[in-house]
């Protein structure tokens, strides 16, 4: 047929490698072949789609062109189509074959994805999977870039190229240290809040949320402390410096010292915080990545049901 696209997986692959590299002479290095035939490969793909796909830089490597960009995710998607095509022709068994990189929001992590991954390997132990931690903005470049198939984040303010699937809704409560002397109330006003010290989670989008709760109902918080990191929060407030608002809850209310914390409920209709499974909508999902989404979804069912049926006040999930 003529006027056929003359595209192979080999320039994909090369193509793929070079963006992930950021270096002709990396991708060189890591595929065990000549820089020439990466370049002739990239030159061919080039040619044959009629556009640039990437700008070389004298001695600093290469960045993707906008229409690089794009081709990136469809190469990839297409790779990894081909991929799994190839293992369902060698293994024509049920048991699931491949690689899967998975994100997640660094502060979800610890609390979900050790046993999420440990139960779907369990059930499918020939799966390569891969998880990457950090935040909401690196893991939705991941997605769009083709680096990551899905990205366990809060799902709020998502670009109209992303899908989410809502997994389980988050409610904040308020944690005090023991001294604290809102601690014997069993529900607490957010203005009862604002003339106390506050430990701020400090991190990526969770320090917009946290504060906009209160702005939602006029009111400024005095925040005295920040932090990036959860536990650090945790025992700032249990040594007393402050409160904190939070829907992170380990089983155990204790720092890593030991010291108590209480957990109350906020008196005040907030605004719940998601936690969705996204994904791109370009992107082609393979049958590995359906089954992860479905698998995703009954697990954090049965979490969602397990929190309803706690005797806690009020359930606190994470953030």
């Amino acid at each position: 047929m003529t006027g056929m696209l003359r595209i192979t997986f080999k320039q994909l692959h090369y193509f793929s490698v070079v963006a992930q590299e950021q270096n002709i002479a990396a991708a060189a290095r890591k595929l065990f072949i000549s820089q020439p035939a990466i370049t002739n490969a990239l030159k061919l793909l080039e040619g044959n789609l009629d556009t640039q796909l990437l700008i070389r830089h004298h001695a600093r490597g290469v960045t993707l062109t906008s229409s690089g960009k794009v081709f990136l995710v469809r190469a990839r998607n297409l790779l990894a189509q081909a991929h799994e095509l190839e293992l369902s022709t060698i293994d024509s068994g049920p048991m699931l074959r491949g690689r899967l990189e998975i994100g997640c929001y660094s502060s979800l992590a610890p609390m979900y994805m050790p046993r999420l991954i440990t139960e779907f390997l369990n059930l499918h132990p020939q799966v390569d999977l891969r998880l990457h931690e950090s935040t909401r903005g690196d893991l939705i470049t991941g997605l769009m870039e083709g680096d990551l198939d899905y990205a366990f984040t809060p799902c709020h303010s998502l670009g109209q190229d992303l899908i989410q699937q809502l997994l389980l809704k988050r409610y904040p409560c308020v944690i005090l240290g023991s001294n604290h002397p809102l601690a014997s109330q069993t529900k607490i006003h957010l203005s009862e809040l604002v003339d106390h010290p506050m430990v701020l989670l400090d991190f990526d989008s969770s320090r917009n949320y946290f504060i906009n709760l209160f702005r939602t109902h006029g009111l400024e918080p005095w925040i005295r402390y920040w932090s990036p990191s959860f536990e650090t929060v945790r025992g700032l407030v249990a040594n007393g410096l402050g409160y904190s608002i939070l829907v992170t809850r380990p089983k155990a209310d204790f720092d890593y010292n030991g010291r108590p914390l209480f957990v109350r409920p906020i008196a005040e209709d907030v605004e719940a915080d998601e936690l969705g499974l996204i994904s791109v909508v370009q992107r082609r999902p393979t049958n590995l990545m359906k089954a992860f989404q479905e698998f995703s979804v009954e697990h954090f069912k049965k979490i969602e049901k397990v929190e309803h049926s706690s005797t806690d006040t009020h359930h606190v999930i994470s953030h």
